[in-house]
């Protein structure tokens, strides 16, 4: 009987490593600490750009127009105003347009920026069949408001606010656009201030910006008086607005929406 071939042992990891020319060994290790090293400058060089990027957004531009603060109906307020009914979440979104029955366009959400352009757009595809804007905006875009608010006027068109419903930063600009005005006893109709944000770049930047911030906020205060002029309200009714921070409101109860004219009707 013949003896069977002798098996070989299996040779582990460091065996197979124990085989490789000491050159070879070093060169891997160099070539691993070198590809780590690239990684770390990559994820450094990453940072430093979206920095550099996020920087130059906040500096460009300066200083931003300035605008109506779209209103938090969950914020906490120093003078509580009509209940509101309306769904938060669907007042938060972008500002949607739809006809609803009767001629009713229903007009709900934050006044974005470039907002006006999409009403106007919706309004005259449906124009022949509309007969009031209904309203239901925490507001937002002043120069979008004011743009709505003339196409309503220039379309002979009413606006209403319904019972429950919020009307409130720059939506009133809106409200004021219609021919005739009606407005719940019930509805959450308010204002506040114009703000402008300003950049945090240097000390000198930032209040260049302030001023020309200023300046922009006061010419915006011009165009809102002329407006409501030009729409039969009130012009004092700003005064209530100038005087309100940003992020309060101050509501305009049945007395000052009639003694104001902003609304030509109450509706109970």
């Amino acid at each position: 009987m013949t003896d069977a071939p002798a098996t070989k042992p299996r040779r582990g990891l460091l065996g197979w490593l124990a085989d490789l020319d000491d050159g070879v060994i070093i060169r891997t290790a160099f070539y691993i600490m070198l590809a780590g090293c690239a990684a770390v400058l990559y994820i450094d060089f990453r940072e430093r750009a979206e920095a550099d990027v996020s920087l130059a957004d906040s500096t460009s531009d300066m200083p931003q127009m300035p605008i109506l603060p779209a209103f938090d109906p969950d914020a906490p307020q120093s003078v509580p105003g009509p209940a509101v009914t309306s769904d938060p979440e669907t007042l938060r979104q972008p500002l949607s347009v739809r006809l609803g029955s009767g001629g009713t366009l229903e007009v709900t959400g934050t006044i974005d920026v470039g907002s006006a352009a999409r009403f106007i757009a919706e309004f005259e595809s449906v124009r022949e069949y509309v007969k009031r804007v209904a309203l239901d905006s925490p507001g937002g875009s002043v120069n979008d408001a004011l743009e709505i608010g003339r196409a309503i006027r220039a379309a002979g068109i009413e606006t209403s606010v319904a019972a429950g419903a919020l009307c409130a930063s720059s939506c009133p600009l809106v409200f004021a656009g219609g021919t005739a005005r009606h407005a719940a006893e019930a509805a959450a109709i308010g204002v506040h201030q114009i703000y402008a944000t300003v950049s945090n770049a240097t000390l000198p930047a930032s209040l260049r910006a302030a001023g020309a911030a200023m300046s922009d906020t006061q010419k915006t205060t011009a165009s809102i008086t002329r407006y409501l002029t030009d729409s039969g309200v009130d012009p004092a009714l700003w005064l209530h607005a100038l005087e309100t921070p940003p992020d309060r409101l101050y509501y305009l109860n049945t007395e000052d929406l009639l003694t104001y004219r902003l609304a030509t009707e109450l509706d109970k």
